[in-house]
């Protein structure tokens, strides 16, 4: 296996992993709860968003420019995944279309950088002494993508079903989603209480 291969599978999985990775479902999820399968362009550029703010931090965590102590981090990624979705409780639908500048991008960007943090210890683990971290960083960022954009077409295919063909309310659609995701983001807050 190559070792692009390796990285990629790693960055997919990083995702993907339902069992490891719920955290980063949920934030994709809540991310992309208020949009439906027409907004797919404003989904792209927020997946992409999230990625370029991950992938900052965890290249800058994994040759050890930032440093983060790991419970903070993994106490702040719960935090992002409530704000993003109770943000989404306030949210009008017809602003969803109308702004060319989504909040969600910032959130997207910003609390990437959050995320980013979460993985690179394990990261860092992984390369140990390589001198050459770009093209794994890489390969593990396209992995990362993909993987997000897996999980958006489930989400898509799902909310086209359920607004577009079962004609159930955008808003309600949009409000249960965030509502549950907001519920289970305080519970992994509690379960990562560091103080």
């Amino acid at each position: 296996m190559s070792e692009f291969a390796l990285y990629f599978g790693l960055g997919k999985d990083h995702i993907l992993d339902y069992m490891d990775g719920y955290d980063h479902i949920l934030f994709v999820l809540a991310l992309c709860a208020v949009y439906l399968i027409r907004d797919w362009k404003k989904i792209l550029i927020l997946i992409t968003a999230f990625t370029i703010g991950h992938s900052i931090t965890l290249a800058l965590a994994t040759m050890n420019v930032v440093n983060f102590a790991s419970e903070t981090i993994e106490f702040l990624i719960p935090l992002t995944i409530f704000i993003t979705a109770g943000s989404n409780l306030f949210r009008n639908d017809s602003e969803v279309s109308k702004l060319p500048v989504q909040i969600n991008y910032l959130f997207a960007l910003f609390f990437g950088l959050i995320h980013g943090l979460g993985f690179s210890n394990y990261l860092r683990a992984l390369l140990g002494k390589n001198e050459n971290i770009l093209s794994p960083l890489f390969a593990f960022n396209v992995g990362l993508e993909i993987g997000q954009i897996i999980v958006v077409a489930v989400f898509l295919g799902i909310s086209f079903v359920l607004v577009d063909l079962l004609k159930v309310s955008r808003r309600d659609f949009r409000l249960v989603l965030s509502s549950a995701i907001a519920g289970i983001a305080l519970v992994i807050m509690k379960d990562r209480i560091f103080w």
